[in-house]
């Protein structure tokens, strides 16, 4: 077992027992993708690939090691005080430990030095959420051995500080509050934050590493300027005040839920070709996730909703409602449709990437779709079953699509393991 494993890494470095073990699991980017840190609601699949922190009280000097730097043969071991607490930089990893302590610190929380070690099953910069991961569990751990007892969206937020506050990247609340509150979850993006856990959908997820790395740092504020870049061109047109009210000179001002696509198309047409395609996405998105949480959870849905949400034909539509799983059809057919929107209205896409897509679609998935920032990372796949996504992962690799992947499980929220 994990819990196993990173106790015994811990004993065999610190050469002591450990007070405490938790973990968190890796997360789908299911649906609405880039969509958090404009305020909106984000569909996020919590799964089995977690991380694990292992972590006892230290005297004088917080000190932490990576067992998966360790393999990898680079540095994995940091060590630093609370006098001159700083950050790194460089990517260092041990930053975001100095981060999520200095995220405490702001809330007055007396941390304690401790020792921690990480293990963590979550591939970096697949898409899956790594660092997210990394910091609610070990939010986590620091609460639970300095007895915060903070309850999941506390660690979530603190989590969140660190990562966007103190080391300035430019995220969303999707990787935090899916790893701490783990299964099918809607995460709301803007105050207070609610989180509203999904019923469960039938068949299995499949993910596929593309083995393409990016840095999320690089994609995020670059479509954050083009929006704004539009609106700023939105507001200086004769806009009648009931919309120019729902909008904002940044991204994150905008009332996107409140507004509709056919009510602002005469405007969003004028808009030079980038801006005009990233607010269409952005509305375009939405839309058919509010579509996908209807079948969810089972709330009736308008055919012509979904004809002109999904852009499907009549026939498409009539074949889709016959089927017996017609509700996973569906869910399918949003994922494939906002997987196009990220590629043509988002680029955040790959050529190999809606090569390994459509490849999946065509060979039996419901629907598929990168998951996470994109321009490299995981595709994420709805398959019937556990055998049917199997069978699609062995022809991934036999054609060379992508190096490795997982059947995976919808997994829990944050845990701690032992105290």
């Amino acid at each position: 077992m994990a819990v196993d494993i990173v106790t015994r890494e811990f004993r065999e470095f610190f050469n002591e027992e450990p007070t405490l073990v938790t973990s968190a699991p890796g997360r789908l980017d299911f649906l609405n993708t880039h969509q958090d840190y404009k305020g909106l609601p984000v569909v996020a699949v919590g799964i089995n690939l977690r991380t694990y922190i292992a972590i006892s009280k230290s005297q004088g000097e917080f000190m932490v090691a990576s067992g998966n730097l360790r393999d990898d043969n680079v540095n994995y071991f940091d060590k630093f005080s609370l006098s001159g607490l700083k950050l790194i930089g460089g990517k260092w990893f041990g930053d975001y430990v100095r981060a999520l302590v200095m995220a405490f610190m702001r809330h007055s929380y007396a941390v304690n030095p401790f020792r921690a070690w990480i293990r963590s099953y979550v591939p970096i910069a697949s898409g899956l959420g790594s660092s997210g991961t990394l910091l609610v569990a070990l939010a986590s751990a620091i609460s639970a051995v300095n007895g915060f007892n903070l309850d999941r969206k506390a660690v979530a937020e603190i989590a969140y500080e660190a990562e966007h506050d103190v080391m300035g990247i430019p995220c969303g609340r999707l990787d935090q509050y899916a790893a701490a509150f783990g299964d099918i979850v809607v995460i709301e993006t803007k105050p207070p934050y609610n989180v509203e856990v999904l019923p469960r959908l039938s068949g299995a997820f499949l993910v596929v590493d593309t083995g393409i790395r990016h840095s999320t740092a690089d994609i995020h504020p670059k479509r954050q300027q083009e929006i704004d870049e539009g609106l700023s061109k939105l507001l200086s047109m004769d806009i009648p005040g009931n919309l120019r009210k729902k909008l904002g000179i940044h991204y994150w001002e905008v009332h996107w839920n409140e507004i509709k696509e056919d009510d602002m198309s005469r405007f969003i047409r004028e808009l030079d070709d980038t801006p005009r395609r990233r607010i269409l996405y952005t509305l375009r998105a939405n839309e058919s996730t509010k579509l996908a949480l209807k079948v969810i959870k089972g709330e009736a849905v308008d055919i012509k909703d979904l004809i002109k949400t999904l852009n499907l034909s009549n026939t498409e539509v009539d074949s889709l409602v016959s089927s017996y799983d017609w509700r996973e059809t569906l869910i399918g057919k949003v994922m494939t449709y906002q997987h196009k929107l990220l590629s043509e209205y988002y680029d955040v896409s790959l050529p190999e990437i809606d090569k390994l897509v459509n490849f999946l679609v065509s060979e039996g998935a419901y629907g598929a779709k990168l998951s996470g920032a994109g321009l490299g990372g995981s595709v994420i796949a709805l398959v019937r079953d556990e055998d049917k996504a199997k069978e699609l992962l062995g022809k991934v690799l036999d054609r060379g699509l992508a190096p490795r992947g997982w059947v995976v499980s919808i997994d829990s929220g944050v845990t701690i393991h032992g105290q």
